[in-house]
């Protein structure tokens, strides 16, 4: 007699891999979106990287020629620094949307998410020192009222440091290079003995032109602005080194 579960067997058309959802084909469209998933990941990275670029060398600029206004007081020039100051704001904003979008969509680990960090803190320290390349030139603006004082400091050596250090902080990020970033922090030394140079000869200036008072402050105002754009590109310097090593530093000398 013929075993009746035997044609049962036989014609059910019984198949292990569908009853059990081990469809091979699905396992492969599983695959291509994970690897869609990584190749929008990694374009969005790109992108990003190239805004910052571009908000660093817009911010250079700015600085470039608040400097050069120190030196020509060129008025036009004044001008055109604080009126686009626009321009900085709104790429910063851009950048950090573009970095919360990134984390909200992608949920990154590891070194994608120490870059997000650090391009978020970077982009905020550049808009700031923007803000000060504006406060230069509307100093620069309330000094040159006062036509009668014969006093001035040269702030040459101080601009040109300062804008060396930004550059240095920007190739670092760049490059990811941590040993380019720490030479920032020996930079930021000689600024502070230029800054203290310039606030000895205000003071000896207030002694003997006290009639002057406001003007020397805002000229001694500069070097603290010039102070801080270094402060500010030495934090850029701390936050290449974090991306790459992966450690917290504050304005390691040694």
């Amino acid at each position: 007699m013929e075993d009746p579960g035997k044609g049962l067997l036989l014609t059910s058309g019984f198949s292990l891999s569908s009853s059990w959802g081990l469809n091979p084909s699905r396992g492969t469209k599983k695959r291509e979106i994970v690897l869609v998933h990584q190749l929008t990941f990694h374009r969005e990275i790109e992108t990003l990287k190239k805004k910052v670029m571009i908000l660093g060398s817009l911010v250079e600029d700015r600085v470039r020629k608040a400097c050069l206004a120190m030196q020509s007081r060129d008025e036009s020039l004044l001008k055109e620094i604080i009126a686009s100051d626009w321009e900085i704001d709104d790429m910063e904003v851009e950048v950090e949307e573009e970095c919360l979008k990134i984390l909200a969509l992608h949920q990154p680990v590891a070194s994608d998410l120490r870059l997000l960090i650090t391009v978020i803190k970077i982009n905020n320290e550049l808009e700031r020192i923007a803000d000060i390349a504006v406060n230069i030139s509307k100093r620069i603006q309330t000094i040159s009222k006062d036509s009668s004082l014969h006093f001035s400091i040269d702030y040459q050596p101080m601009a040109d440091k300062v804008q060396g250090m930004l550059k240095l902080s920007l190739d670092a990020l760049i490059m990811e290079d941590a040993d380019l970033a720490r030479r920032v922090f020996l930079e930021d030394d000689e600024v502070d003995q230029l800054r203290n140079q310039a606030y000895k000869g205000v003071i000896r200036e207030l002694n003997s032109e006290p009639g002057h008072a406001a003007c020397l402050v805002n000229l001694y105002l500069l070097a603290r602005h010039l102070e801080r754009i270094g402060d500010r590109t030495t934090n850029i310097a701390e936050e290449v080194i974090y991306l790459v090593e992966g450690e917290i530093v504050r304005g390691e000398t040694d």
